[in-house]
């Protein structure tokens, strides 16, 4: 951290003594004021539900800047690495913090490549599953239990140990995901083919089977990859800091790991992609495109509580900027399937012309988001709703990875330790049976 050329100063109206607090400048984005020998100077906490004025910890890994819809892997914008870079290329930017060379990806590609099986007792594990779990439960198990397969890698205080798991993890999560996938529907799993690509091999283990060769589509092969690439890490979201301070206990990673999959499960969060098929689906069935004016209708009436999911964003507050590059995945996988007639994907688009042109959402920014797109790509290549969140847990992957690893290896580095503003009962006395 850089030392800023001033500091802050807190004073107090009941006649305490004010307190001058250090700050500090990051490379871009807002200064921080160091309240961290507050509670000693003051006997005071900050109060800050939700730590939204809160940095809980330094990084150089991902920046977002909402106003400008900007977001940076390692400086990198985001337009540009989806543009350029595949997404193992990326894996190995947030990882090791530069783009491989030719050689670094070839080797880094090849490592990933051969670490794709998993140890073949994690399908008799799976087989303790009900078939119509959800594949997140599903998920969160098996990435929880891979510590219980894999020993040699479980110090997370240990550089080596740290560097093993994430290639692991970054390898056997597709493996793991599409396991969930065909334990489901009652289809056997089929092994990883080390000849295919990241996101070839994905698309092969969900919807190939023993009868037949399946032949990848390059169309959707590049629309995973992007789909990975643009989900890959988003700073200090909830997931992302639940990861942190699961990590900050000592844990194992894939222990960690597995904390931030529960997390991205919630609606608000990773499941969000899935609440918009959903929402989607909910329109078609009472009455599909001619309803969709009444629908948005709804949406504007505060009464309605009608919720419009796939639009606006906790962080943007303009443009997303992975939406405008999902939109364009989202075109090319329609024409390639000739499902741009579908009347589910043309409803889609029907709502999303009248968000961009209608000034009550206009106004208030709410453009669609890259959830918004992602679930309309996943649903026409064929990944059922239920596992949206799953490809996003996939995708994260190697960010939670970074983050954890970049928190250990922080010098000043602790156990999580939130406060709190206690307004419960005060201390006393518990009365006996008889004055209770």
């Amino acid at each position: 951290m850089k030392l800023a050329d001033y500091k802050a100063t807190l004073s107090f109206t009941n006649g305490q003594p004010s307190v001058e607090m250090p700050v500090y400048n990051g490379t871009i984005g807002p200064d921080v004021i160091d309240i961290r020998k507050l509670y000693g100077q003051t006997g005071m906490f900050t109060y800050d539900p939700g730590f939204l004025s809160t940095a809980s910890c330094q990084s150089a890994i991902t920046f977002i800047d909402g106003d400008k819809g900007e977001l940076l892997y390692r400086g990198y914008p985001i337009e540009q690495l989806a543009t350029n870079c595949d997404f193992l290329e990326t894996c190995h930017l947030l990882l090791y913090g530069e783009l491989p060379n030719a050689k670094g990806k070839h080797d880094f590609t090849k490592t990933v490549t051969h670490h794709t099986m998993v140890h073949e007792q994690m399908q008799f594990f799976l087989r303790g599953f009900r078939r119509d779990a959800h594949p997140m439960a599903v998920l969160t198990g098996l990435v929880g239990a891979l510590s219980a397969f894999y020993h040699d890698s479980t110090d997370i205080n240990n550089p080596e140990h740290r560097e093993v798991a994430a290639i692991r993890l970054i390898a056997k999560m597709p493996t793991l995901v599409a396991m969930a996938y065909k334990y489901g529907i009652g289809q056997p799993f089929l092994y990883p083919q080390n000849n295919l690509s990241y996101a070839g091999n994905f698309l092969r283990m969900m919807f190939g089977n023993p009868c037949e060769e399946y032949v990848v589509n390059p169309v959707l092969e590049r629309a995973m990859d992007r789909i990975f690439t643009l989900h890959a890490d988003h700073e200090q979201n909830a997931s992302t800091s639940t990861v942190r301070l699961c990590g900050s206990s000592g844990t194992n990673p894939f222990a960690a790991i597995a904390a931030g999959v529960a997390c991205l499960w919630g609606p608000a969060h990773g499941g969000a992609n899935e609440a918009c098929l959903n929402m989607l689906e909910g329109i078609q069935a009472n009455g599909g495109i001619a309803k969709v004016g009444e629908f948005m209708e709804q949406v504007k009436d505060k009464n309605s509580n009608v919720k419009l999911m796939g639009f606006g964003h906790r962080v943007y507050k303009n443009y997303d900027p992975r939406a405008k590059l999902m939109q364009e995945t989202c075109n090319e996988v329609l024409k390639e399937l000739g499902l741009e007639n579908d009347p589910l994907f043309k409803l889609a688009k029907a709502l999303e012309k009248i968000a961009l042109e209608d000034d009550y959402f206009v106004s208030r920014k709410l453009y669609p988001n890259v959830d918004f797109y992602s679930g309309i790509v996943q649903r026409a290549i064929g990944i059922p709703v239920n596992l949206f969140t799953g490809i996003f847990a996939l995708a994260r992957t190697v960010g939670w990875i970074a983050q954890l690893n970049e928190m250990i290896s922080d010098p000043e580095y602790k156990i999580g330790r939130p406060r709190q503003l206690f307004t419960g009962a005060g201390k006393r006395d518990v009365p006996p049976m008889d004055k209770r």
